[in-house]
């Protein structure tokens, strides 16, 4: 069994990655945590949690593997660079060129671990056309949490809980407008409401929310949201990447002002439709669940809880035959940047 480091930069990852640490230790496998910049809140590790506080000891540990759920992982850090993916496909875009996200091509990691035919297809023809890295699908890791019980039933709550997420992104977020019709219908005791956003949100935005905050709302702040997606019956969202792993729980969420197709959802374009929208997806609209199957079917199709088994799995067949691609451009650019971020500079 080999060494794995976690590379991190964001509070999102220890969701991610915590699952593929609890099979590589199983094993018998080494997995030390390594965290860039200072966007991670560093109380969320846990005592047993190894910690590589900088590029020297990760250096001097020499993994054999990088775990990374954001964009980029230097090159003069040690080991196979893999892309585990920090969300679902969404179909947010880059502006300058119409690029989705999820497959802008960075020329950092040898192996995309991809989560399902919604992905790997066209990470697929980028493998043919980049020739730098080698695609696995083998589920998303983070997932895993949701299926591991089989025998796990929906909990059936006394009062309808809706879940409110929004995306940071300033061009896109609708948290702003809709301060104040939560603010109301959380006022409505029908439902009890929670809100979480993602942890890039503007501040001024959080502190909003945590301003209205009473009995009948909850603002959310963890490393672990499974327990509050379970927990929830409805989602409303605007562009949120949690959509997609809302749905995948086979739970319906209300979309407000979202202008991507989606049949899977209910979209609305007026506030004052939320309302009424909301007790329509409580009913779990046969023609919408529907679509929540296809859609989960080529976006996550693994249901058993074994993604990161599958992953570890494959990594470790790899190493073992020593046959990644190693063919990367040098990324001089970027490389000097994290340097200069990590302040790093011994080119032994």
């Amino acid at each position: 069994m080999h060494k794995y480091l976690l590379y991190i930069s964001e509070d999102y990852s220890f969701k991610i990655l915590r699952p593929l640490q609890e099979e590589i230790l199983k094993r018998g496998g080494q997995a030390k945590w390594f965290v860039e910049g200072n966007n991670v809140n560093t109380n969320y590790f846990k005592e047993d949690e190894m910690v590589l506080s900088n590029v020297k000891d990760v250096i001097k540990y020499k993994p054999d593997v990088v775990l990374a759920p954001g964009n980029f992982v230097p090159s003069f850090i040690p080991g196979i660079k893999v892309k585990v993916f920090h969300g679902f496909l969404s179909n947010k875009r880059r502006k300058k060129d119409n690029v989705i996200y999820h497959f802008i091509i960075r020329d950092c990691f040898d192996v995309y671990c991809t989560q399902g035919p919604s992905s790997t297809l066209p990470f697929l023809e980028l493998e043919k056309k980049h020739k730098t890295f080698e695609v696995i699908e083998t589920g998303y890791c983070m997932m895993d949490p949701y299926f591991k019980d089989e025998k796990r039933k929906k909990q059936v709550n006394e009062r309808p809980i809706v879940l409110f997420s929004s995306t940071f992104s300033p061009r896109m977020t609708k948290a702003p407008v809709l301060l104040e019709t939560i603010k109301k219908l959380s006022k409505n005791t029908k439902w009890q409401w929670l809100v979480t956003f993602h942890p890039k949100m503007d501040k001024s935005i959080v502190d909003a929310y945590k301003a209205i905050q009473h009995d009948n709302l909850t603002f959310i702040e963890t490393d672990n949201l499974v327990p509050y997606m379970e927990k929830a019956d409805v989602m409303l969202a605007d562009f949120s990447s949690m959509i997609t792993e809302f749905i995948l729980l086979n739970k319906p969420v209300v979309t407000f002002q979202n202008y991507n197709d989606m049949p899977y959802v209910l979209n609305v374009t007026k506030e004052e439709d939320i309302d009424k929208t909301i007790e329509k997806a409580l009913t779990y609209p046969e023609e919408m669940m529907i679509e929540i199957k296809k859609f989960s079917d080529f976006t996550h199709p693994y249901t058993d809880g074994k993604s990161s088994t599958r992953l570890i799995d494959a990594l470790e067949e790899k190493l073992n035959k020593n046959n990644f691609v190693d063919k990367k451009p040098l990324n001089i650019i970027r490389n000097l940047k994290a340097r200069k971020e990590l302040s790093y500079w011994s080119f032994n």
